[in-house]
């Protein structure tokens, strides 16, 4: 790996008796796109946080650039640029307006100020909305200025907390689009979180996060290869039937994923003819697809990110109580 730049040595931090991130190590190298992939509520934004110096660890050692962010959180927030997972844009000023005040905020000299305004608003492609006023724009032109104000004063590291959450699917191929023309163009090392896993495998390495602690770490193909095989998925008209056949008549493990029966088999093409042979007309839908990191996910924690995602509001209602009753 290159050198490393972001270097975390057993870190925790804990909010009362809840452990939001339980000792976790880590490195990330220099122009790498690194990836936190995990539920919401398993760690990830609170770590960006202590890396950030925007909270503070309970326990553990964490550097950026070679400099603690204990003993120089200046000097350490100089050198990153962080884009929040909730919008943070001041919606009554401009585009322009914005990025000026970070700018100023981040002491980027008089005479740069302009320049540096105008290339990262070409960068997203937003330079012919500078005087628009920021609550007019759609929710993908808005994570563009974030982007934009994000690189304003040329950090050396990015951060991207959860970077397209809660945009459409076209907008966020977009936004996609402009993240990795800046890596492109500036070298600039990435740090991303998220739950999609499609941008996932946009990161050279990624770190599989559930309940405050890394449980895998390795690049997304390596990844993959945990889960040797193909991936079957399977619907019939008596899915209890179906399950019990597989599991008296085969040697695969089945699961149920909702409506679906899912297996993971040596070969897709071997064994479609003897699983047809097997289940014959209750059948109903037949599908053989490569192993993804959603099937990591699974066979790592049993269950599929989708269905923590999809309760994650509860969780942070509960955690929100906690932090109030501290």
């Amino acid at each position: 790996m290159t050198d490393q730049i972001i270097n975390v040595q057993h870190l925790t931090k804990k909010y009362g008796t809840f452990t939001a991130v339980n000792d976790i190590s880590f490195s990330v190298g220099e122009g790498e796109i690194f990836g936190f992939l995990g539920p919401n509520g398993a760690g990830k934004t609170t770590t960006i946080k202590m890396i950030c110096t925007i909270a503070e660890p309970t326990c553990g050692e964490i550097s950026v650039n070679g400099y603690s962010t204990r003993r120089d959180q200046n000097t350490v927030r100089a050198t990153v640029g962080l884009i929040f997972q909730d919008p943070s844009l001041d919606n009554n000023l401009t585009v322009h307006e914005n990025l000026y005040f970070h700018a100023k905020l981040y002491h980027v000299p008089a005479g740069e100020i302009k320049p540096r305004i105008d290339a990262a608003l070409e960068l997203v492609n937003l330079a012919d909305r500078r005087k628009s006023i920021v609550r007019i724009l759609s929710g993908g032109m808005k994570r563009r200025v974030e982007i934009a104000r994000g690189i304003l004063h040329t950090p050396t590291i990015l951060f991207l907390d959860e970077p397209t959450i809660g945009l459409d699917p076209q907008t966020r191929k977009h936004i996609w689009e402009y993240i990795l023309a800046l890596k492109e163009k500036e070298n600039m090392t990435m740090f991303l979180t998220t739950h999609y896993m499609e941008e996932a495998e946009y990161c050279d390495r990624i770190a599989v996060i559930d309940n405050g602690k890394i449980i895998a770490l390795d690049t997304p193909a390596n990844l993959k290869n945990m889960v040797r095989g193909d991936q079957v998925v399977i619907k019939t008209s008596d899915k209890d039937k179906t399950l019990k056949r597989l599991e008296e008549q085969t040697g695969f493990e089945p699961v149920i994923r909702g409506d679906n029966i899912h297996l993971t088999v040596p070969s897709g093409r071997d064994e479609i003819p003897k699983l047809f042979k097997l289940l014959g007309d209750d059948i109903v839908e037949f599908d053989v697809k490569k192993t993804s990191l959603d099937d990591v996910f699974l066979h790592l924690t049993g269950r599929e990110i989708r269905e923590d995602t999809a309760s994650a509001h509860d969780r942070m209602k509960q955690r929100a109580k906690m932090r109030r009753k501290i």
